[in-house]
């Protein structure tokens, strides 16, 4: 089987995989990270949501052969449940999550959006963010985690 060097969240992983397994299962399954989930599998709902050199990408549809030297961060990678990014804190703080499903996808997809635009504008935000499904309906929270983390004042 061949063997691929991930650099992962900082760090150097060795990991063996057939090229066209998904990044996703080589993640969650030899990795054992759980912050990206599988949602569609095919790229849809945003839920398996990883940087690749801190762009977001799907790592469902993305075979473990694709990321070459490539840098991977996963939300594992952002902050620790002790040491949260200040992006994470306001999704905690904002109670952005209701069953969490989405939340590694819509917190992955911000931290892409706020890198490109700091100080994004409501609309900015819906629109960086309307890939990502939540079907629990805690939009109105995401969106105030996100304004929060950029600064700004929290919308009503």
């Amino acid at each position: 089987m061949p063997r691929y060097q991930l650099q992962l969240n900082g760090r150097t992983q060795k990991v063996e995989a057939e090229p066209d397994t998904p990044l996703l299962y080589v993640l969650r399954d030899q990795l054992e990270l759980h912050g990206p989930k599988f949602g569609c599998g095919l790229g849809q709902c945003g839920a398996c949501t990883v940087h690749l050199d801190g762009q977001a990408f799907r790592s469902c549809v993305m075979p473990v052969s694709a990321v070459g030297a490539r840098r991977v961060t996963t939300l594992e990678g952002l902050g620790s449940s002790a040491r949260p990014s200040a992006l994470q804190q306001a999704f905690i703080d904002e109670q952005a999550a209701q069953c969490g499903y989405c939340i590694n996808g819509m917190i992955m997809q911000a931290a892409d959006l706020l890198k490109r635009t700091p100080r994004p504008t409501e609309q900015q935000i819906r629109e960086g963010l309307a890939m990502n499904l939540c079907r629990c309906g805690t939009h109105q929270r995401i969106v105030r985690a996100v304004q929060r983390a950029s600064g700004q004042p929290v919308s009503a």
